[in-house]
């Protein structure tokens, strides 16, 4: 069983595209995972000869285009559980937007994350929040199932949000949607604030988990704090998991390339323990 390391792209800031693709893929990466608004203020904006030529100069450089994350930071004004039902409709609309931008680049993942544009307002029960959601991302479903993604429901801490903090929580929004491209993530700092061991996590939402985001519950890369890699991988191993394994960082300190080479070395080294 080979694991498949990714890394995002927003690690290397403005660096160029066909830079950040060289640097991942001196690093030893197999694959990237992007961030829409690292490319346009709007993926709307991207021409098919512009959408092309990102799928080439990751080709060039060996990489495969995972798919999409941070999907909601730009454009502006995009909100997922506001009672505005038309900033509802814009949101979901430009979720099947980045569902063909996905399409035209390869990937199979979509992670919706962003926790500002799902935050519950003031004013708004958790059950409206919820059903709003729900509303808001289904058509994105639909495109995600025609092109050959899947969107993951990606819970994160409550320090983050106030909405979707838990594993059992996306368990139960996918059940209620019941798509076949409705999935989750496992991503580990988000998962180190639940509480419970994180191969025991891993190991019971192995049904629904379709992609994993490594990184140490400090908000750095692998390798850059105290979370144990081994026995999250061991569990992964053990499901069968056979998805990308993508080093995600919110603290881009020291600096991305010795970010991009020390995560995948402990990475690569946890993944060979557990053999």
């Amino acid at each position: 069983m080979t694991a498949k390391f990714a890394i995002c792209n927003e690690t290397w800031g403005d660096l160029p595209w066909v830079e950040t693709c060289r640097q991942i893929a001196a690093a030893g990466y197999d694959g990237v995972e992007i961030a829409p608004f690292t490319l346009a203020p709007s993926v709307e904006e991207l021409t098919a000869a512009q959408r092309a030529e990102i799928c080439r100069v990751a080709e060039d450089a060996g990489l495969a285009i995972v798919g999409l994350h941070w999907l909601l930071v730009a454009p502006p004004g995009l909100h997922l559980t506001t009672a505005d039902a038309a900033v509802r409709a814009r949101t979901g609309d430009y979720l099947c937007r980045l569902a063909d931008l996905c399409g035209d680049l390869g990937g199979t993942v979509m992670v919706l994350g962003s926790p500002k544009q799902r935050n519950i307002e003031p004013g708004t029960s958790p059950e409206a929040a919820r059903a709003r959601y729900i509303e808001a991302v289904r058509p994105c479903l639909d495109v995600c199932a025609a092109r050959g993604s899947v969107l993951c429901l990606e819970p994160l801490g409550p320090q983050e949000t106030n909405f979707l903090v838990t594993l059992a929580e996306a368990r139960s929004l996918i059940e209620e949607i019941d798509h076949p491209a409705c999935r989750t993530i496992f991503d580990v700092k988000a998962a180190s604030s639940e509480g419970p061991p994180l191969p025991g996590l891993l190991r019971e939402n192995a049904d629904i988990v379709s992609h994993i985001h490594a990184n140490d519950a400090n908000r750095r890369g692998p390798g850059f704090g105290n979370t144990d890699f081994v026995p999250i991988l061991a569990a992964a191993r053990e499901i069968g998991y056979d998805g990308w394994i993508s080093v995600e960082v919110f603290d881009y300190t020291p600096d991305p390339d010795t970010i991009a080479q020390r995560s995948l070395a402990t990475l690569r080294e946890a993944w060979e323990t557990t053999a």
